[in-house]
């Protein structure tokens, strides 16, 4: 049966591990959607893992509109270990069902075409799997630019101002973890919970791990894993990716409540907040509520949150003049209002097709 076809609840499996050997063959898989100025370097920095074991890496193709294809073809022409799948439904949870049900190997190796492995990376977390007995083991997740916009939602991203504290985000102590990002994982854990979800379009890292979890799978926090991200460029791009993260993220809580952690509810609180402090200062302002009150009060979030942003600003580092200050403030305003908007979207309404089209 394909993975995705029939998702397993916690109740129908049990993530059961044979022994690993000391260099077990590993499969890479990568969705790939409009990355050609990012595809060759993600799949080099593959290649170039200083780990012993066999190799191969699948590419689950989808409908690029730029020349990602074209890239993918001529690297598997270059390189007979990396092989092709195609992915005409787009969603990435869809394409890592493919390109894991194409590969072959014990060991499946999720990574990004935005992103790029250091050469270490799969031998040390070879060795945390087998340590471990881990069904998954994720490390650090350490965002970089090469514009000042990109370089300020880089900052965004590697701070918990920005993001919230997850442990990859930081440095952090090796140990058991909620979730991982992008993974190491036994195929065996994979098969075990049906694999990705294709229903959850965003999010769908933390809602596999959870079924592994819950199916008595160890998720494992290395730190010594490192993973360079490029995020997006531009802050209207950023706006997208995160208003359909927020908007999946509430999915996940209508789904499984509790089980998600607390801090991400902050957003969407902060946007309902902020929605009564200008209504109040625009009622304010037009005379309808009077000054000599209470009513003031309603102007304690905004200016909470005013302050907030302000703080973070001058705490951030690697920022260099005014300029650096203000594209790190707008990038946290963004990352903030897009996820938390589409945090009470998803609520109300749901999924949807809510999909992130910031790289098309």
């Amino acid at each position: 049966m394909p993975l995705g076809s029939r998702v397993l609840a916690w109740e129908d499996a049990g993530v059961i591990l044979s022994k690993l050997s000391e260099l077990p063959a590993v499969s890479y898989v990568m969705p790939v959607l409009n990355e050609e100025e990012f595809l060759e370097a993600a799949v080099h920095t593959i290649l170039a893992q200083d780990y012993a074991g066999e190799k191969e890496i699948v590419l689950a193709l989808g409908p690029s509109r730029d020349g990602s294809n074209e890239i993918a073809a001529r690297l598997a022409a270059q390189d007979s270990r990396v092989r092709l799948v195609e992915n005409p439904a787009r969603d990435i949870p869809v394409g890592l069902n493919l390109a894991i049900a194409e590969s072959k190997h014990p060991v499946v190796v999720r990574v990004d075409a935005h992103s790029e492995l250091t050469p270490d990376y799969t031998r040390l977390g070879v060795a945390a799997l087998r340590r471990e007995e881990a069904a998954n083991v994720g490390g650090i997740m350490r965002a970089a630019g090469r514009s000042p916009v990109q370089r300020a939602i880089a900052r965004g991203y590697n701070s918990p101002y920005g993001l919230g504290g997850g442990a990859y985000h930081g440095d952090g102590t090796p140990g058991i973890a909620e979730s991982a990002y992008l993974g190491i994982f036994r195929r065996e854990a994979i098969e075990a919970v049906g694999g990705y979800d294709p229903g959850i379009l965003r999010g769908e890292d933390w809602e596999l791990n959870l079924r592994i979890r819950r199916a008595s799978g160890k998720i494992w926090f290395e730190p010594a894993l490192k993973v360079t991200y490029w995020p997006r460029a531009s802050l209207r791009d950023l706006s997208k990716q995160f208003f359909a993260t927020g908007t999946w993220r509430a999915v996940l809580v209508r789904r499984y409540g509790r089980a998600n952690p607390w801090r991400f509810f902050a957003p969407g609180a902060l946007v309902t907040s902020l929605a009564v402090s200008v209504v109040g200062l625009v009622l304010l302002l037009l005379g309808v509520l009077s000054w000599a009150s209470w009513w003031p009060l309603l102007l304690l979030p905004l200016a909470g949150y005013a302050a907030g942003i302000l703080f973070a600003v001058l705490r951030i580092p690697e920022q260099q003049g005014v300029r650096d200050r203000l594209l790190t403030g707008a990038t946290l305003i963004t990352m903030h209002l897009s996820w938390g908007t589409g945090f009470l979207r998803g609520l109300l309404f749901g999924g949807g097709r809510v999909v992130d089209r910031s790289r098309a």
